[in-house]
C-alpha cells in the first residue's frame, strides 16, 4: 500500500502521542508540552521531574511498545476551554496554549487513561504503532524561545513497516559512520577549537579543497560574465540598520564600537555589493551588471545547534548579485538555471529537486511586478526543462525564489542553491540606472548562490562521497611510495614529473613496509597510489594501486600523465 507524507506525518503524530502516554506512566509528576510530527520522525519536550538519561530511552520504548499492543482506541473531540482549563490546572504550558487557541473550544485526543491537547490527526488505534524506535534526548526551550523555561526533548522516528525502519536505522549508521566532523579529522582538513567555538578551523588539505571548489565556479563565473568583487568584513550598524538585517538579524549579529561608532561584522554580503554598484552612476547599456563574492559572513547561533561545517559561526557564500531591468530578468534567470544545474550536477548529485516559492501575504511591490517576477522564474526552469514544484506564498515579502534541493548517495535532502528576486533592496536603497528614455529607472536584483555556503556544502561533498572524494577534486590525489629506499632517486623523479603537470602528489618517506604505506594511504582516502619497486626501476614504469584496491602494473609515465589528465577533467 503507497503511502502519502500526510500519511506518515498522521503516523508520526501518533507516535508522539504514545511517547507522552509512555513518560507520563514511567515518570510521573512530568509536566507534557507539545509533540509535533517533523520531516524525519517527531518528537515531545518534556519538564520532567529529574532529568531524562540516553538509557531511560529502552524504558520508554518498552512501555511504548505495551501500550501499541493494548490497541487503544484513538478517539478525537472538542471540549471547552473551560474544561480543559481544569483538566490542566496544573500545567502552565497546556493553559498558554489553550489561551491562544481561537474559539470557545479545543481538541483532545484519547487514548485508555491517556489525553493530550491536539488539533486531530491520528492513526485508529496505538496498535498501528508497531515501527518505531526512539533516537536521543536533547535540551529544548518552551516555544523555542532561549529566554522561556528549559526542556527536554525526546526525538524519535516511525515508519509503516519494519523493513522502512530498517533502512532508516541503516541510513542513520551509515551518517554515524561518514560523519563529515569525523571525515574532517581522520583526513586532516579542518578542526574546531574551544578557543574559536563554531569557527572553522581550515588545514592545509582542506583549505586546498575550498581553494578548488572556488576556482572551479570561478572559471564558470568568468565564463559567464561576472565580475568579482569582495566587501569590507565589517561596516557601520547604520548600514544594516538600512538594509533591515539589524531588525531582522540583530540577535545573530557581531558588534564592536570604534571610535565611538557602532559596527557590525557582516551577517550577508549584499549590502557590500550595492554600495559598490550605487558608488557611480550606471546606464541601462551596461546592465545587467553581475557582480560576484565569495563573502565570509558571521552569525551567532547558540551552542546547542553548532554541527560542525553543517551549522557554523562562521562560513563563505558564494554570493551574487545582478543588477538587471525587470526584461532582462527571464534570460538572466536561464542563465543562472543552467550554471546552477552544471555545476551540481558535477558531484554526482543528479537527482536535483526544484522548488519556486511564490508571493506572500506581507509582500512588498505591486501584483504585477510579482507576477513578471514570477513568471520569468517559472518560464525560465521550463524553458530548462526542469520540472519544479510551487510552495505558495512561501516567497520572501522582498521577492519570489527558486530553491535547489540536491539528493546525496545516503538519500539525504539539502537545500543548497536559491535565485531569489528582490525587490526591496533597490528601493530601500534608492538605486537607480538611466533608462534608454533619460530618465531614472529603477533595476531589479537577483541573489543567486549555488553552493550556498561553502563550509556546509564542503561537509555535504564529504558525506555524499564517503570520504572518497574524486579524483580532481582530492587535496592530495597521488601518494607514491617505494618498497625500499634504493627507488627512493628514481620515485623523486617521477615526482618531479607529476608535479610539473600540476597534480598534487605526495610521496611517503616513512620507513615502513609498502603495505603498511598502502594501508596508510588507504585511510588518507588517497585516490591513486604508485607502487615502486626494482622490477619498475628496471622498466622505467609504476604500478598504479587505487583506493578501491584495484591494480594496473607496467605503466609508463606517459601513460600515467594521460590516464591522470582524463581523471582530472571536471565535466
Amino acid at each position: 500500500m503507497q503511502h502519502t507524507d500526510n500519511d506518515l506525518s498522521v503516523l508520526r503524530h501518533s507516535a508522539a502521542h504514545l511517547l507522552a502516554h509512555a513518560v507520563s506512566q514511567l515518570f510521573p509528576g512530568t509536566q507534557l508540552t507539545i509533540g509535533p510530527a517533523t520531516k524525519d520522525g517527531f518528537f515531545y519536550d518534556f519538564l520532567p521531574t529529574t532529568t531524562f538519561k540516553e538509557e531511560d530511552l529502552t524504558a520508554i520504548a518498552t512501555r511504548m511498545s505495551e501500550l501499541a499492543a493494548h490497541d487503544y482506541v484513538i478517539t478525537h473531540e472538542e471540549i471547552s476551554k473551560e474544561e480543559a482549563r481544569k483538566r490542566y490546572v496544573h500545567n502552565p504550558f497546556k493553559l498558554e496554549l489553550i489561551d491562544g487557541i481561537p474559539g470557545d473550544t479545543v481538541g483532545l485526543s484519547t487514548q485508555g487513561d491517556f489525553y493530550d491537547l491536539c488539533r486531530g490527526g491520528h492513526v485508529a488505534s496505538t496498535g498501528a504503532l508497531k515501527h518505531f524506535k526512539l533516537l536521543n534526548v536533547s535540551g529544548a526551550y518552551w516555544r523555542a524561545d532561549k529566554n522561556n523555561q528549559a526542556l527536554q526533548r525526546i526525538s524519535g522516528t516511525a515508519f509503516f513497516s519494519a523493513e522502512e525502519l530498517k533502512a532508516y536505522e541503516e541510513l542513520i549508521e551509515n551518517a554515524k559512520k561518514y560523519d563529515h566532523r569525523k571525515l574532517g579529522k581522520q583526513l586532516d582538513l579542518f578542526s574546531f577549537h574551544d578557543e574559536g567555538p563554531g569557527f572553522p578551523f581550515y588545514h592545509p588539505k582542506g583549505m586546498k579543497v575550498a581553494q578548488i571548489l572556488k576556482d572551479s565556479l570561478r572559471t564558470e563565473l568568468d565564463t559567464s560574465g561576472y565580475q568579482e568583487i569582495a566587501t569590507p568584513t565589517m561596516l557601520t550598524d547604520d548600514l544594516w540598520r538600512q538594509s533591515g538585517h539589524y531588525a531582522h538579524y540583530k540577535d545573530n549579529m557581531y558588534f564592536c564600537e570604534i571610535e565611538n561608532r557602532f559596527f557590525a561584522i557582516k551577517p550577508m554580503n549584499c549590502p557590500g555589493s550595492i554600495l559598490i554598484y550605487k558608488s557611480q552612476p550606471h546606464s541601462y547599456r551596461e546592465l545587467p551588471i553581475r557582480y560576484a563574492e565569495f563573502g565570509q559572513v558571521h552569525r551567532f547561533e547558540l551552542s546547542g545547534v553548532l554541527h560542525g561545517m553543517f551549522r557554523a559561526r562562521a562560513f563563505t557564500i558564494d554570493d551574487a548579485h545582478i543588477y538587471c531591468m525587470v526584461d532582462q530578468l527571464q534570460s538572466e534567470i536561464v542563465t543562472m538555471i543552467k550554471l546552477t544545474m552544471k555545476v551540481l550536477q558535477r558531484f554526482s548529485f543528479n537527482e536535483i529537486n526544484v522548488k519556486l516559492s511564490t508571493r506572500p501575504d506581507n509582500a512588498m511591490g505591486s501584483n504585477e511586478l510579482w507576477q513578471k517576477a514570477t513568471d520569468a522564474l517559472s518560464n525560465g526552469l521550463k524553458a530548462e526543462n526542469v520540472l519544479f514544484d510551487i510552495q505558495e506564498g512561501e516567497g520572501a515579502f522582498y521577492g519570489p525564489k527558486i530553491e535547489f534541493h540536491i539528493k546525496d548517495s545516503m538519500g539525504r535532502s539539502w537545500q543548497c542553491g536559491t535565485i531569489q528576486v528582490d525587490f526591496f533592496q533597490p528601493e530601500n536603497f534608492d538605486l537607480s540606472y538611466i533608462a534608454s528614455s533619460g530618465k531614472k529607472e529603477r533595476p531589479v536584483i537577483v541573489h543567486r548562490a549555488i553552493y550556498g555556503s561553502l563550509e556546509r556544502f564542503f561537509g555535504i561533498l564529504l558525506e555524499h562521497f564517503k570520504g572518497n572524494l574524486p579524483f580532481w577534486l582530492a587535496p592530495v590525489q597521488i601518494k607514491m611510495m617505494t618498497i625500499t629506499d634504493e627507488q627512493q632517486a628514481y620515485a623523486e623523479q617521477v615526482y618531479r614529473q607529476l608535479i610539473a603537470a600540476g597534480l598534487r602528489v605526495e610521496i611517503d618517506t616513512i620507513s615502513d613496509t609498502i603495505s603498511s604505506k598502502i594501508k596508510n594511504a588507504q585511510l588518507e582516502k588517497v585516490p591513486m597510489m604508485l607502487i615502486i619497486g626494482k622490477k619498475e626501476v628496471d622498466a622505467n614504469t609504476i604500478t598504479i594501486r587505487y583506493n578501491d584496491g584495484k591494480q594496473e602494473f607496467d605503466i609508463t609515465i606517459p601513460a600515467l600523465l594521460e590516464k591522470t589528465k582524463s581523471l582530472n577533467t571536471i565535466d
